[in-house]
């Protein structure tokens, strides 16, 4: 599964060693999958990251289901 085909995810060369990472950001996108599966809720997750909008938060865990990355 290539992160990078999501159009919320980003890998800058030098930011974060290059390593996919939500658009404008430093947060990698498996902390909002980690989040999900602790059960957090899309609104906790927001609180967590507020640079985080909740639509971006939807969108990469729809994403992440879409190519099966969440069980």
């Amino acid at each position: 599964m290539n992160w990078l085909e999501c159009e919320e995810i980003e890998a800058v060369p030098g930011k974060m060693g290059g390593r996919p990472v939500v658009k404008g950001t430093r947060i990698e996108p498996d902390v909002i999958l980690i989040d999900e599966e602790f059960g957090r809720t899309p609104e906790q997750t927001h609180e967590s990251y507020p640079t985080l909008s909740l639509d971006t938060i939807l969108r990469i865990r729809a994403f992440a289901h879409g190519h099966q990355l969440v069980p």
